[in-house]
């Protein structure tokens, strides 16, 4: 298979050398790309990735930076639509920030390679109180949990998280549903849980541990949180 990692990045400068340096050294060999979207940050970011290609040969780093900047979603979209044009068969997604722990790539990807998953979703949810031991402030955890306990419902599901940033794909059900006509922002996550629900796809999750550091969040709670449970509910209407 041609394994694709997707490094969506915005004025991650501080953090995307670390991060693409955790890439564990036995899973690289395995990997067909490395594509990092710099999505028009006003930092040194792409100069950043730039570097590290030149650094680190055995990493298969393709670097873009966009013109304009896409969003969260939208440098997604734009993102997939390049491993699907370029012919691999499983792309994972990675946040250059560092809030996910590149060293369980090979875990996100393993149930995909092995036949026993379309789609994998990293959950901080499913051990007990890991989540608030990572450092998730407790506002959030317990948003987290209200949402997901209501899209659940709503959709007839039974995920442990729907907000996690950390994911892998089969391109095969990527290319099956319309995840183009999604949102720029980052409610496009939820969309696109919503399109593999209704397509039937596969879906497993993993355990993953939580961090928690001086990340800048850019997202509002509150209209996250309105729109995704709109988004659900209009699913749910026209099922």
């Amino acid at each position: 298979m041609k394994i694709g990692v997707l490094v969506v990045a915005y004025e991650a400068s501080a953090t995307l050398e670390s991060v693409l340096n955790r890439i564990p050294d036995e899973f690289r060999t395995r990997l067909h790309t490395i594509l990092v979207c710099d999505d028009a940050s006003t930092d040194d970011t792409f100069q950043v990735g730039m570097r590290v290609k030149q650094l680190r040969p055995d990493l298969p780093l393709e670097v873009i930076r966009r013109p304009v900047n896409l969003g969260y979603g939208g440098n997604q979209k734009a993102g997939y639509r390049w491993m699907i044009d370029h012919g691999l068969d499983v792309v994972m997604l990675l946040h250059g920030d560092g809030q996910y722990a590149p060293e369980f790539l090979p875990d996100m990807v393993e149930p995909i390679v092995e036949g026993r998953a379309d789609v994998v979703f990293g959950s901080r949810m499913l051990e007990r109180g890991a989540a608030l031991r990572g450092g998730m402030p407790k506002y959030k955890y317990v948003g987290n949990k209200i949402l997901t306990f209501l899209q659940n419902r709503i959709a007839v599901v039974h995920l442990s998280e729907w907000h996690s940033g950390y994911r892998a794909y089969s391109v095969d059900s990527l290319a099956r549903v319309g995840f183009e006509l999604n949102a720029d922002y980052y409610d496009f996550d939820t969309q696109i849980i919503l399109q593999m629900i209704s397509s039937n796809q596969r879906i497993v999750e993993i355990p993953i541990p939580t961090f928690y550091g001086d990340e800048l969040s850019r997202v509002n709670g509150i209209r996250y949180g309105w729109r995704i449970l709109k988004h659900t509910l209009r699913w749910r209407r026209s099922r």
